[in-house]
């Protein structure tokens, strides 16, 4: 029997490493990629987030369909999702990366966080539930006493959120300019909170349960339905 109460967790283990996986083998690719590229051939790249600046030869000095396959694929994800501003960036083998710094320490903690939900989450009917379950129960016991789940879920969502938040728009509304070392570290903890998130959505499933008073919760606490509460 797992903490949650049904007799296997096979599939919270599997959201967690599809998670963990493909976000770990994007991390490594953005460091491969430049350095299995021809030294000093990728430079200078600043485009757009959410589109494609450099898949063809528009007058750009770079065109990523001119690399291998697993080069290409890697900076084409780069291309449609990241600004790749060139200051904001790291270099590799005189190529810049597909994706700014921030994005890097982003996937990062995408990988922690499937990573942690595979060994540790298990469905609790609810999102929130599922999320929190990462955390030990015997620290759980009088949140789930006093029912402050969601501010639990609300304050551990804001704490990995806000940092990155405060640096970006700081940077966006006045003169300031971020180091290299706060958009790694503000990436990691939205990645991470993200990558709980999605394993935690994948993995919250109320059909596995026969009724919510059947989860188990830390505090020997039990799900009731609006229903059975009225008639009692």
């Amino acid at each position: 029997m797992e903490r949650n109460g049904l007799t296997s967790r096979s599939r919270d283990k599997k959201a967690g490493l599809w998670i963990g996986g493909i976000s770990f083998f994007l991390f490594i690719s953005f460091f491969i990629a430049p350095l299995i590229s021809e030294p000093d051939t990728i430079t200078d790249l600043s485009g757009r987030a959410n589109a494609l600046d450099y898949h063809n030869d528009d007058g750009q000095n770079f065109t990523w369909t001119d690399l291998d396959f697993y080069s290409a694929s890697i900076y084409a994800f780069g291309d449609l999702n990241c600004h790749q501003k060139h200051e904001r960036s790291w270099v590799i083998n005189g190529n810049q990366m597909p994706v700014c710094v921030r994005d890097v320490g982003i996937f990062a903690g995408l990988a922690l966080g499937g990573f942690i939900y595979s060994r540790k989450g298990v469905n609790r009917w609810t999102l929130r539930d599922t999320f929190l379950s990462v955390l030990p129960d015997q620290y759980m016991k009088d949140v789930y006493i006093k029912n402050r789940r969601t501010l639990l879920f609300i304050g551990i969502g804001a704490l990995c959120v806000l940092p990155l938040a405060i640096d970006g728009f700081t940077q966006l509304l006045t003169d300031r300019e971020s180091t290299a070392f706060l958009r790694l570290t503000t990436g990691i903890p939205f990645g991470f909170v993200l990558g709980l998130f999605f394993a935690a959505a994948y993995g919250a499933r109320p059909n596995r349960f026969d009724r919510a008073g059947d989860v188990r919760l830390p505090g020997n606490v039990r799900f009731q339905r609006t229903q059975e509460v009225e008639e009692e």
